[in-house]
């Protein structure tokens, strides 16, 4: 099975009351992880890469290691670009096999945000491939993006319409109060969703689909482990669950997950590491991190995504 776009995937999501987890890759350890879970629930999936793992990792390795999960699980998987930037960017992963990409111009004027997407989105659709643009800014730190709360801003639901009309988006990226990185919230602050705007964007465009970025929960599980193996994660909180599971009963059809990743992989590697603490094959730490990535995609799609069965 090649590379497909999220077309298809979003049409039976916005149909079904579900979301396609779209899921942070930077190694082979987290492609196995979260391909094999899919694979075993038989779930779509979208496997994305930020401009940061790019570097990491280079991008033809990156597309490489998408298109061996493809050979190994026979799942319809989307290659999805987070976060660029650029049409620069976006250019060079249309150009080089991805099959979605997203460009972020949340940062720019709104006429700006709108001169750039439509610029990346008349490229992509000329060779096949589907464009997510934002609007409104959501705060955190992940990667490339760094928005401090005070330049956080919700989305407008009064713009979305124009917004999509006038750069042709197949899908937007929406703010309602999610956040990057694993310190999404102050102590002692409650995490709350604005389903009010969800609900707004969802009557302005009927039947369209909309992304959730910043939807890691911060499993206190893996948090928990960390800590106990000498973490200082303490204040970490993340999106409750039956809030994230309600957007994508909703409009929402693609709901990105990073910093939970983050976290399952480095508890299993900090928990082996202080159990045998001379280990030095990296086989022996990065299997149970591996183990951790795919329990934890799991737990997601079943119990967030409603998209078990749905390949």
């Amino acid at each position: 099975m090649a590379l497909v776009t999220t077309t298809e995937m979003f049409k039976k999501a916005y149909e079904g009351g579900y979301a396609i987890g779209a899921f942070n890759v930077n190694n082979m350890e987290i492609v196995q992880g979260i391909a094999e879970a899919a694979a075993e629930l038989q779930a779509p999936l979208i496997l994305q890469v930020s401009a940061g793992a790019r570097k990491y990792a280079r991008h033809n390795y990156l597309v490489k290691l998408v298109e061996a999960a493809l050979l190994e699980c026979d799942l319809p998987i989307a290659l999805h670009l987070d976060h660029g930037d650029t049409f620069e960017l976006c250019k060079s992963c249309i150009d080089g096999g991805f099959t979605s990409v997203m460009i972020d111009g949340s940062k720019h004027s709104f006429e700006d945000n709108i001169k750039l997407t439509k610029q990346v989105v008349e490229y992509a659709h000329e060779h096949g491939v589907v464009v997510e643009g934002e609007l409104g800014k959501l705060a955190g730190i992940e990667d490339d993006v760094n928005v401090s709360a005070e330049d956080a801003s919700y989305t407008r639901p009064e713009e979305v319409e124009e917004f999509v009309s006038r750069t042709g988006v197949d899908s937007l990226a929406i703010a309602i109060g999610t956040s990057h990185g694993a310190y999404k919230f102050k102590p002692g602050q409650k995490p709350q969703l604005k389903f009010d705007i969800l609900e707004e964007v969802e009557k302005r465009l009927p039947n369209f689909p909309i992304v959730l970025h910043g939807a890691s929960s911060v499993i206190p599980e893996y948090v928990q482990t960390i800590n106990a193996n000498g973490g200082a994660l303490k204040d970490a909180i993340g999106i409750p669950e039956d809030m994230l599971r309600k957007a994508a009963s909703m409009a929402v059809c693609k709901i990105n997950i990073d910093s939970d990743l983050r976290l399952a992989m480095t508890a299993g590697i900090r928990e082996y590491m202080t159990a045998h603490p001379d280990a030095f094959d990296p086989r022996q730490y990065l299997t149970p991190a591996r183990d951790n990535i795919k329990a934890l995609v799991k737990h997601k799609i079943v119990n967030v995504l409603g998209c078990d069965h749905k390949a």
